[in-house]
């Protein structure tokens, strides 16, 4: 297995992109989150660049609107299945057994579907407190420590589930360890080194929440408490952002 085998199950995982014609090993998914920021970082500066067109012809509120369009297109909707299946787990009443059985049905309920449209409006709205260039410079920062968010929880929570995304894919501390100085450096490029280590700090705090949440509420971690914990970091970014960058 190379690195760049782990690089492509990365890829073929968080996005609806193709991983490339040659068949992937079957360890690939063994070292693939260490690229998760990374991968993270591609699609953010896509969902940027979506925000900074839709921006410039139909104002702040549009640009957000595409930007976060753009990115649920381009990974497939994976992490908002994931947070939406969660929110309908966590809606039930009964043990960890049932909560599952409810996460792991495809339709989607009535808390999936508050939760959804929570990050929705909360996205948009720290979005449009924040001038173009840092929206977008936001944007690309809040989808790294998303996915670092995912990557810190498959380091320290263990499967909920014998089978799953959570059971197929791991990461061991060091991973995590090169994960986090990738994030690090790529947030304080983004917005600078107040902003971008208060939005680690904030990514921390949520990361931890849902790896909490994960364990301590479903028994461990699944695709979908990892899908949750993207989503739920990348808007705790976004609303640090938007209250320490200038307006």
């Amino acid at each position: 297995m190379s690195v760049l085998d782990e690089g492509r199950a990365a890829v073929g995982l968080l996005t609806i992109l193709p991983a490339g014609r040659r068949e992937l090993p079957d360890d690939a998914a063994d070292g693939a989150a260490v690229w998760f920021p990374l991968v993270g970082g591609a699609v953010g500066v896509v969902a940027a660049g979506a925000y900074a067109l839709a921006e410039i012809l139909l104002g702040g509120f549009y640009g957000a609107a595409f930007a976060l369009l753009t990115a649920a297109i381009l990974t497939g909707a994976l992490h908002h299945d994931g947070l939406a299946d969660l929110a309908d787990g966590l809606g039930v009443r009964g043990d960890r057994a049932r909560r599952l059985a409810v996460m792991r049905d495809s339709a989607i309920g009535t808390y999936g579907t508050l939760a959804l449209i929570a990050y929705a409006l909360l996205a948009t709205a720290a979005l449009t407190q924040l001038q173009p260039p840092d929206a977008a410079a936001a944007i690309v920062c809040g989808h790294v420590l998303g996915r670092w968010a995912a990557l810190a929880q498959l380091a320290y929570v263990e499967p909920a589930r014998q089978d799953g995304l959570g059971a197929e894919f791991s990461a061991t501390r060091p991973a995590l360890a090169i994960g986090s100085v990738v994030s690090i450096v790529i947030a304080i490029a983004a917005v600078g080194v107040v902003a971008g280590l208060s939005a680690v700090a904030g990514a921390a705090i949520a990361a931890a929440a849902m790896a909490l949440a994960a364990r301590r509420l479903v028994g461990g971690r699944t695709g979908d408490t990892l899908g949750a914990a993207v989503l739920v970091t990348e808007l705790t970014v976004l609303a640090v952002l938007a209250a320490y960058l200038p307006v």
